[in-house]
């Protein structure tokens, strides 16, 4: 794969439907490093579909996907898969297996098919698993962790996959308000260095406070991108999740919160 100068991943003209009915009609957005897009919507407009898609696990109604300038759907998933990562809202573990090795499951796509993990491989799992503080867990069984455990240790194999662009499904499914913060903080960390990250959230505040875009799904092929600061506001929000939202200030920045019928 060879990187466009100006963007890491792109698409154009993107149609994303199912059953029919059309979520997302026409998405056309670029995604450079450093960035962190959050994806915000009701559920059922298409968050975890649209993410798919991206991913290239689905195929576009219409439209073309490119990473690092090449299309996904001319491109060899093991080739894909080194430079994206896609989590999964949820994630079934069916065998019994150890805290590590389903860590480095992570590294596979880095691997020959005929190799064996590295002392590197390793090592870049051993430190996925700190900074999600479950390295006291390396050798538990998976099938005996908590959801939460069980969600940082999925947050610590997509680390694994070390790639280019994360692809995050409700990343904080599951994590209490301490874990929620230190795994949004990671990934922002990862744009920082130079990846990018698109994570959907049902938290708005989240992205308030992690995302440099937002990219919002009305679930009937409208749609709208635009930096965080000024696409979020009552107004907008209130069509978006079909309920009043009103902005309070808290350490100069604009929270929102669902007010409904209760007097604030």
């Amino acid at each position: 794969m060879q990187e466009d100068a100006t963007r890491l991943f792109s698409c154009t003209n993107l149609g994303v439907e199912v059953a029919g009915r059309t979520l997302v009609d026409a998405l056309a957005m670029t995604v450079a490093r450093g960035e962190v897009i959050a994806v915000l919507g009701q559920n059922g407009a298409g968050k975890t579909l649209t993410l798919h898609t991206l991913a290239g696990l689905r195929p576009a109604r219409t439209g073309s996907i490119h990473l690092l300038g090449t299309d996904i759907a001319h491109s060899k998933r093991y080739q894909v898969a080194k430079h994206l990562a896609l989590l999964p809202q949820h994630v079934d573990d069916i065998f019994p297996s150890t805290v590590t090795d389903t860590v480095l499951i992570g590294r596979h796509p880095h691997i020959g098919r005929l190799n064996w993990e590295s002392q590197q491989d390793l090592d870049i799992a051993t430190a996925a698993l700190a900074s999600v503080d479950l390295e006291a867990l390396a050798n538990r069984d998976v099938l005996t962790l908590s959801g939460g455990e069980r969600r940082r240790l999925a947050i610590a194999q997509v680390l694994t996959q070390a790639p280019d662009l994360y692809l995050l499904d409700e990343p904080t499914n599951h994590l209490d308000p301490q874990h929620q913060l230190d795994a949004l903080r990671l990934f922002r960390k990862k744009a920082d260095a130079g990846a990018a990250v698109i994570a959907s959230l049902h938290d708005v505040n989240l992205a308030v406070r992690f995302a440099d875009r937002c990219l919002l799904l009305f679930g009937d092929g409208r749609w709208d991108l635009g930096a965080t600061s000024e696409i979020l506001n009552s107004s907008r929000l209130s069509q978006l999740y079909a309920t009043p939202m009103e902005a309070v200030r808290w350490r100069n920045r604009e929270l929102f919160v669902a007010s409904g019928d209760v007097a604030l």
